[in-house]
C-alpha cells in the first residue's frame, strides 16, 4: 500500500509554466498512482482551463502581476495580492498538502509563501537561464531549486539546486517516423530539405514577416518549409500568400498538432527560445535559429539562446534584423551539411533526459521526509 501523498502544484500564466506542471504532475500519478495533487493558478489564465483538460482539480487565485507603467494601479494589485495570499491560506488548510511545488508565475507567490510558513517543504522549478521574479523571491524558502541550465546560483543558494532539465511533451521524444514519413505526413517531398518555422501557440509577428516579405525567395529555394504563423496571424498570412500566387513547396498551418512529426521532418528549425522548445531541440538534438521575443520579461529569451549559442549549438538571429536577415541565414545553414551535423552534434549534448520523473522523485523525498 503506498504512502499517503498530497502535492500541491502552483503557478502558470503561459505554456511555458503550465506544460512543466502538467508533467511533473503525471510523473507523479506513475510512480504514485494514489497521490492526491491539486493544482493552484490564477484566475482567468491559461492554466484555468488547460490544467482541467489534463484530468486534474485547480482553485484558482485573484492575482495579477504590477503594472510597471501606470503605478497609481497598483493599488488594485495590492488589494488582489492580499486576497490572493488570504484564499490561499484557506486552500492550504483544507487541502493539507505535505510537499508543493512552484513553476513560475503569479499564483506561485501566495501559495508557496502560505506553505512555506507552515513548514511545509517547497520545491521551486525555474525553466529558464535567467531566474523569474517569483522564483528568486521564493528562493529563500525552498528546499530545492530544480533549474535546467548551468551558473544559476548568481540567483540561488548553491546547496538547494539540483540540475534536472526541463519536462517536454512525450510525443515530441516517442515520434518513431522517419524523416520520409514525417515530410509525407505534411503532404511534402520526401527528399527535399525542409525547414520548420513556428512562433508558439499565438505566433511571433517578427517570423511571419520574416516570411511574408520574402515570399518570392520561398517559392525559389530548393527547399520546403513548413509554416505555422500562430493563432493571431493565420489568416493574415494565409491572405499574403494567397495573394502571391501558388507556392508549391510551403505548407501554411493553421495549428500542427503532432510537434513529433514536424520536427522529425525538419533538417532545421526557426523558433522563439521560450525553455521549454528549447528543452525539446536539445533532446532531439534539432538545429535550430533562434529568433528571441523581445517582449518577455528580463529579456530571459535572449538569455536562454545565448546560453546554447556560446556552445556554438544555436544561431542567433535578433528579433529587430530577422525581416532581413532571417531568411538568408536559414537558407544558408540548411545548405551547409557540416553546419547542421556540428549544430546537432552540439546541441544534443545538452540536452537532459527525464527531467520531470527526476523533478518527480525530489518533491516526493521532500513530502516524506527523506
Amino acid at each position: 500500500m503506498d504512502k499517503e501523498l498530497r502535492i500541491i502544484i502552483s503557478g502558470g500564466g503561459t505554456g511555458g509554466h503550465i506544460f512543466p506542471a502538467i508533467s511533473i504532475a503525471n510523473a507523479i500519478k506513475a510512480k504514485h498512482p494514489n497521490a492526491k495533487i491539486l493544482f493552484v493558478g490564477a484566475l482567468g489564465r491559461m492554466e484555468m482551463h488547460r490544467v482541467p483538460a489534463a484530468g486534474y482539480e485547480i482553485k484558482g487565485l485573484p492575482i495579477c502581476g504590477f503594472d510597471r507603467k501606470h503605478l497609481l494601479k497598483n493599488v488594485a494589485v495590492l488589494f488582489k495580492i492580499w486576497k490572493s495570499q488570504y484564499i490561499a491560506k484557506k486552500i492550504v488548510k483544507q487541502f493539507k498538502p505535505m510537499a508543493a511545488v512552484g513553476v513560475g508565475g503569479y499564483a506561485s507567490g501566495p501559495t508557496l509563501n502560505v506553505c512555506a510558513s507552515k513548514g511545509i517543504p517547497c520545491l521551486i522549478q525555474e525553466q529558464n537561464s535567467y531566474a523569474g521574479v517569483t522564483n528568486k523571491l521564493l528562493a529563500k524558502k525552498a528546499s530545492k531549486i530544480c533549474v535546467a541550465y548551468d551558473g544559476m546560483e548568481r540567483f540561488f543558494p548553491a546547496e538547494k539546486i539540483v540540475k534536472t532539465g526541463n519536462p517536454v511533451r512525450q510525443n515530441v521524444l516517442d515520434n518513431t517516423m522517419t524523416k520520409e514519413e514525417a515530410r509525407k505526413s505534411f503532404g511534402l517531398n520526401p527528399d527535399k530539405k525542409t525547414v520548420l518555422l513556428v512562433g508558439g501557440s499565438l505566433g511571433a509577428r517578427t517570423v511571419n514577416e520574416s516570411m511574408k516579405q520574402h515570399l518570392d525567395m520561398v517559392k525559389n529555394a530548393d527547399v520546403q518549409f513548413i509554416w505555422q504563423p500562430g493563432k493571431y496571424y493565420n489568416e493574415e498570412m494565409n491572405q499574403a500568400v494567397k495573394a502571391f500566387g501558388d507556392i508549391p513547396n510551403l505548407k501554411v498551418l493553421d495549428f500542427i498538432s503532432d510537434m513529433g512529426a514536424a520536427y522529425k521532418a525538419a533538417d532545421l528549425v526557426i523558433s522563439r527560445a521560450g525553455a521549454s522548445s528549447i528543452s525539446e531541440f536539445c533532446l532531439i538534438g534539432k538545429p535550430v535559429i533562434l529568433v528571441p521575443s523581445p517582449n518577455v520579461a528580463e529579456d530571459h529569451q535572449t538569455k536562454n539562446a545565448m546560453a546554447l549559442v556560446n556552445k556554438d549549438a544555436a544561431i542567433y538571429v535578433k528579433d529587430a534584423d530577422a525581416p532581413h536577415e532571417l531568411l538568408h541565414t536559414a537558407l544558408q545553414t540548411v545548405g551547409n551539411d557540416s553546419k547542421l551535423a556540428s549544430l546537432s552534434e552540439n546541441i544534443k549534448a545538452l540536452g537532459l533526459k527525464n527531467s520531470a520523473d527526476v523533478i518527480a522523485d525530489e518533491v516526493v523525498k521532500l513530502a516524506w521526509g527523506e
